[in-house]
């Protein structure tokens, strides 16, 4: 490979890391940090589950990714534009959080957080349309499955930083400084990607876009034979770890753990699902399609499983919530990474951002409508029947991946690049 070549594609894959960093960062706080929050404020389970409402924006964002294609569309840096233009966005809302008071916050006024969370989702969203758009279209397709692993592993360290290390910030530097350095974080990452050379498109748009050109564009996707199979496994294959795993941080401070020990324990197993998460971009280079979802998926139930029985324990041993907390994150990395892989090849040309997009929403409508009732799940059911139901969710999905995968041999006019390059041959 021509060293120019290469030089472009290590600078796309250092930009990426950056861009799905600055996404992590809030989305960590939302997912991390705020149920531990909220639990040690005295908030309802069932409220807590109720704030998965701020992030619609990322199920609804579909809606408005064919303007961000659309719009600039043709001249340089045109992706770039909107992501700088949210994360200033994301950066004002962490400057607005740092000023409130976390009492009130989390006890007075509902409604208010809320607000404030869907409006970061709302900038995090739309960065992320453009982002995605960016990684498909300057992304090679042997290369999307490193690709999505250095862009699920940015994402992750993000949610480390907005996670488990600002739960042990707070309690360290309080809650302002806190929230006021995750905002100049932010800025200081818009220095190394406004320098990023992001190509023209090489196409202008003959006319305003309006709405029914949009959304034919984005029902022509799934009017394609042998979509069916792909999406179902598409909305089921991440809902039971998004419905478990949003009550793991408040299991652990009803068992006593203070946030300072849920922030260390999330730390080092969001650092083993890093390495997970580079291990399994590297290793789809290699790996059958099927075989990647049949496994990974499969690794996702057997976590839950595990926490459902430490949960049935009146006193669970440290080293099993360890271990389990290791496990079920390395799981969930190596299921994000195939899944991210398998949507990036199944976009259009020209159409990269809108089609991903409009994947990514409808896997995180159906597993944020599930998320929605955790709350009243464990409320109602107790943390172990919580978790062995997500860990059912999770063993249900994967039964559509051999009916997908006979789907797609039958229809080879579907066939993205990727799977004709690598997987080719016969099912395992």
């Amino acid at each position: 490979m021509p060293a120019m070549m290469l030089w472009r594609e290590r600078r796309l894959l250092s930009v990426l890391v950056l861009l799905y960093f600055a996404q992590g960062l809030p989305s960590g706080l939302l997912a991390k940090a705020v149920p531990a929050l909220a639990r040690e404020a005295g908030m309802p389970l069932p409220h807590i589950g109720l704030l998965s409402l701020a992030a619609l924006p990322w199920a609804l964002k579909f809606i408005w990714a064919p303007w961000v294609d659309h719009l600039g569309l043709g001249r340089a840096n045109h992706r770039k534009r909107w992501i700088i233009t949210c994360q200033l966005g994301a950066a004002g809302i962490m400057v607005c959080v740092a000023m409130l008071e976390p009492a009130w916050l989390f006890t007075t006024d509902f409604l208010l957080l809320v607000g404030l969370l869907g409006l970061l989702n709302l900038f995090c969203a739309t960065h992320d349309i453009a982002a995605d758009g960016l990684a498909v279209r300057m992304l090679p397709p042997a290369l999307r499955g490193p690709g999505n692993g250095i862009q699920v592993f940015g994402y992750k360290a993000g949610l480390i930083i907005g996670g488990g290390i600002l739960l042990m910030w707070i309690g360290l530097a309080g809650w302002r400084a806190t929230f006021l350095m995750v905002a100049l974080v932010l800025l200081m990452m818009l220095l190394a990607v406004g320098r990023y050379p992001e190509p023209a498109a090489g196409a202008v748009p003959g006319k305003r876009l309006g709405a029914g050109e949009a959304a034919r564009a984005l029902v022509g996707f799934w009017w394609r034979p042998g979509m069916f199979w792909w999406l179902l496994l598409l909305l089921g294959y991440k809902v039971g770890d998004s419905f478990g795993s949003r009550m793991l941080k408040p299991m652990l401070i009803d068992q006593g753990w203070s946030l300072f020990q849920v922030g260390r324990l999330d730390v080092v197993a969001s650092l083993a699902g890093l390495v997970a998460t580079l291990a399994g971009g590297l290793w789809l280079l290699r790996l059958h399609r099927l075989r990647g979802v049949l496994l990974f998926g499969a690794m996702q139930a057997l976590a839950f499983s595990g926490w459902a029985a430490l949960a049935a324990m009146p006193s669970p041993p440290a080293g099993a919530i360890w271990a389990a907390a290791l496990f079920e994150q390395c799981a969930d990395a190596l299921a994000t990474v195939v899944l991210f892989t398998l949507m990036m090849d199944y976009c259009r040309p020209g159409r990269e951002g809108a089609d991903y997009t409009l994947q990514a929403a409808m896997q995180v409508s159906a597993a944020g409508l599930f998320t929605l009732g955790s709350g009243f799940s464990a409320a109602g059911l107790g943390y172990a029947g919580h978790f062995l139901l997500s860990a059912l969710l999770c063993a249900l999905a994967i039964m559509a991946a051999p009916c997908w995968w006979r789907a797609f041999r039958r229809h080879p006019q579907t066939r993205p690049d990727t799977f004709r390059m690598h997987d080719d041959r016969p099912a395992p």
